[in-house]
C-alpha cells in the first residue's frame, strides 16, 4: 500500500540515492554526463539534509519509493524524483496529488515547475496531470560544454472565478 509522509531527518540518505538515480535516468537523454555524476551525487547529499523539512516522500509497504521537495514552500516544485525502479506504477501521480493539495492548502492557486526540456518522460508525466508549458529557455552549461534547453511548467489548482459571473446580459 502507498501513502504520503514528511521526510524525517533519518531519511536523507535514502533520499538523496533515490534522487542520484533518478537524475541518472533523466540525464541519459543529454548524454556525456559521466563528469557531473560525483557533483550530481554530493547535490543531492548536500539539498536532502538541509532541506529534508521541505520534502514529501511517497513510500510503499514502508520503503520510499520517491519524493519532491518546495524548497522555498510557494507554489514551485523544485524537486520531483522516483526512483527508477518504481516509475510508472502510479507512486508519482500519488505524490504528485499531494504536493499539490499542500501547495493549495498553503493558499497557492498555482503549481510551477520546470526541467530539462529532452526530458520528455518528466514533461508527459507533468502534462498528463494537467500541466501546460509556459516557457523555453536555453542556457550554457559549463559542466557538459554546451547549451541546454529548459522548460516551464505550471497548473492552475485553483479554478479563478469566471469574469461573466453576476454580469447581467
Amino acid at each position: 500500500m502507498a501513502s504520503t509522509r514528511n521526510a524525517r531527518e533519518d531519511d536523507v540518505d535514502v533520499l538523496a540515492e533515490i534522487g542520484f538515480r533518478a537524475w541518472e535516468k533523466a540525464m541519459e537523454t543529454i548524454g556525456e554526463m559521466a563528469d557531473m555524476r560525483t557533483s550530481a551525487r554530493d547535490a543531492f547529499v548536500n539539498f536532502t539534509r538541509s532541506s529534508w523539512l521541505t520534502i514529501t516522500v511517497v513510500e510503499h509497504f514502508g520503503s520510499i519509493t520517491g519524493w519532491a521537495a518546495r524548497e522555498h514552500l510557494d507554489e514551485v516544485i523544485s524537486d520531483f524524483w522516483i526512483d527508477p525502479e518504481y516509475q510508472g506504477q502510479g507512486f508519482g501521480k500519488l505524490l504528485l496529488a499531494d504536493v499539490e493539495a499542500e501547495i493549495v492548502h498553503q493558499g497557492f492557486e498555482k503549481a510551477r515547475l520546470e526541467t530539462h526540456a529532452q526530458n520528455n518522460e518528466a514533461i508527459g508525466f507533468f502534462e498528463r496531470h494537467g500541466y501546460v508549458i509556459h516557457w523555453l529557455s536555453v542556457a550554457y552549461s559549463p559542466k557538459i560544454d554546451r547549451d541546454v534547453q529548459s522548460v516551464g511548467l505550471s497548473k492552475q489548482l485553483v479554478e479563478k472565478p469566471s469574469e461573466d459571473y453576476g454580469r447581467e446580459f
